[in-house]
């Protein structure tokens, strides 16, 4: 996966609670595996008027102009602010997979459902924890402000506004090494390649049944 280590970008506010993982990716887009072509169908049922089907074209379907991330102003966005209990419902990792195809690497809440916080982290999007008043207080501005950006820079475990107003978030040592280095946990696992292999040819000598092949 990509490293995060800084990252300076506009913000679409979703200014909605409890948005589910059905909600940021419905249903019927869960029989692909692939972890790519999910953007498109990112929160669907919202941004379009009809209903969407895998492998569809979207770029003739009718938009929902009333839904946030279809106003001209939040095209581009790289961080995605929300409110409490974000990504609940069922474990999909496809809605990670949706938002960082959509372009988001960021997203920032008072609070987050385990499982798609966890997921996260598995495929690179930093998932920001702070408080209710300083969410709100970020919703205010970003609607104040066209063009608003927040710079998050992982290193420092801090969000600084364009005021240069700094809040500091909590984040796992582990995780934000895999982030900051770009591991995810294949890649984790392959970096110890060697040692399986060596692991591997020692048991083919000390236990040479356990790999006996039957036919």
């Amino acid at each position: 996966m990509d490293q995060f280590t800084s990252h300076k970008a506009l913000v679409a506010p979703l200014d909605r609670a409890n948005v589910d993982t059905d909600q940021i990716i419905p249903k019927q887009f869960l029989k692909s595996i692939k972890r790519s072509g999910f953007g498109p169908n990112l929160f669907d049922e919202w941004r379009y008027l009809d209903e969407g089907q895998p492998g569809q074209d979207c770029s003739g379907r009718p938009l929902n102009e009333a839904f946030i991330l279809n106003a001209a102003r939040y095209q581009g966005a790289q961080i995605l602010l929300a409110r409490q209990n974000f990504g609940c419902g069922s474990s999909r990792e496809h809605a990670p997979w949706a938002l960082l195809d959509f372009g988001f690497r960021c997203v920032i809440a008072s609070s987050y459902a385990d499982i798609f916080y966890n997921n996260c982290f598995k495929n690179g999007i930093v998932p920001v924890i702070l408080e209710d008043k300083i969410v709100n207080q970020l919703f205010e501005e970003t609607f104040a402000n066209e063009g608003y950006q927040l710079h998050v820079d992982l290193e420092s475990q801090t969000v600084v506004t364009p005021k240069g107003e700094s809040f500091g978030f909590e984040i796992d040592a582990f995780r934000k090494h895999c982030l900051l280095n770009g591991l995810d946990e294949i890649s984790l696992t392959l970096a110890d390649a060697e040692l399986i292999r060596a692991y591997e040819t020692k048991r083919k000598q000390t236990s040479p049944w356990l790999f006996d092949v039957i036919k």
